[in-house]
C-alpha cells in the first residue's frame, strides 16, 4: 500500500513522469507514489520484469546509445516530460581504497553520474521547449561520508550532487527545478538477498544495521518514505524549491 500525503491526492495530474531504475526498490516506490498523484509513468529498468504494472523500456544507463534510446522513447510515448526522476545507481565493494581498478572507477561515475547527466542531457531540451519540469536526482548519503570500500560510488554521487546545483543554477531562469534526494538506510529488497546469503531473516539483519548506523529513529526507512520525498519535490507544492539536497536518513548523518 502506498499512502499518499494529505493535500498532494491528484497534485501531478496531466503531468509525465520518467523514473529510471523504476521496477525495484525506491525506483519502484517512487513510480506507484507520482502514479497515484495522477501522473502518467514510464519507467526504465536494465530487464523488464513481467509483471510491472508500468510501461517498461529496457536500458543500460551506462550505455550512451541505451540513454538516448530512452530518451528517444519516453518522448514518443509520453509526448513530451514534466518529472524526470533519475534514480539508477549502484556501487562496487573492495577491501579497501586503492583495490579498485581503472575499470571500476569508471564504470561507477559511469552509472551513478553521467548516466543522469546524459538523460538530462536528451530531455531538458523538450522541458525548455515546454518552459517548464521537474528534475530529482537520487544521491546518496554516501556522498558526505566516504568509505574506502565503496570510495568511487561516494566520489561519483558527490560529483552529482554538486552537477545538480550547477544545473539548478542555469534551468531555474527557464521555468525548471532541479533538487536532490540523498537517503540513508533504506530496506529494500537487497536487505532480504543479504539477508539469504547471511542465512537470517530480514528483520534481524535490518535491526542490526539501524543500530550500528546509530539511527535516532531506530529503524530503516522505507522506499516509500524516500519516494514520498520526491514527489514532494517534483510537485507544484515544492515551487520555490531548486538547487537544494534532502536527505531521508532517520536523522543519521552527523552533519547538517
Amino acid at each position: 500500500m502506498v499512502l499518499m500525503p494529505a493535500g498532494l491526492q491528484e497534485i501531478l495530474s496531466g503531468q509525465r513522469a520518467l523514473v529510471t531504475g523504476g521496477t525495484r526498490g525506491i525506483g519502484a516506490a517512487t513510480a506507484r507514489v507520482l502514479a497515484n498523484a495522477g501522473a502518467q509513468v514510464l519507467v526504465s529498468a536494465r530487464t523488464a520484469p513481467p509483471d510491472s504494472p508500468f510501461p517498461v523500456i529496457t536500458a543500460d544507463m551506462s550505455d550512451p546509445d541505451d540513454v538516448q534510446a530512452l530518451a528517444d522513447g519516453a518522448l514518443a510515448q509520453l509526448g513530451g516530460i514534466d518529472v524526470l526522476v533519475s534514480n539508477v545507481g549502484g556501487q562496487i565493494r573492495r577491501p579497501g581504497a586503492l583495490q579498485f581498478s581503472d575499470e571500476d572507477w569508471q564504470q561507477e561515475i559511469d552509472l551513478n553520474l553521467v548516466a543522469a547527466v546524459r538523460l538530462d542531457r536528451a530531455l531538458v531540451p523538450a522541458m525548455l521547449a515546454q518552459g517548464a519540469g521537474a528534475i530529482v536526482h537520487v544521491s546518496s548519503g554516501a556522498a558526505r561520508i566516504a568509505r574506502s570500500t565503496s570510495l568511487p560510488y561516494s566520489a561519483a554521487k558527490a560529483a552529482l550532487n554538486a552537477y545538480s546545483k550547477g544545473l539548478a543554477s542555469e534551468l531555474g531562469a527557464h521555468g525548471i527545478r532541479v533538487n536532490v534526494v540523498s537517503p540513508g538506510f533504506i530496506s529494500t529488497s537487497r536487505i532480504a538477498e543479504v539477508a539469504t546469503e547471511q542465512k537470517t531473516d530480514s528483520e534481524t539483519l535490518t535491526g542490526q544495521i539501524a543500530a550500528s548506523l546509530g539511527i535516532p529513529l531506530g529503524r530503516a526507512g522505507t522506499a516509500v518514505e524516500a519516494a514520498q520525498l520526491i514527489l514532494f519535490l517534483v510537485s507544484p507544492a515544492a515551487s520555490y524549491l531548486t538547487g537544494a539536497q534532502f536527505t531521508v536518513d532517520g536523522g543519521a548523518f552527523p552533519t547538517v
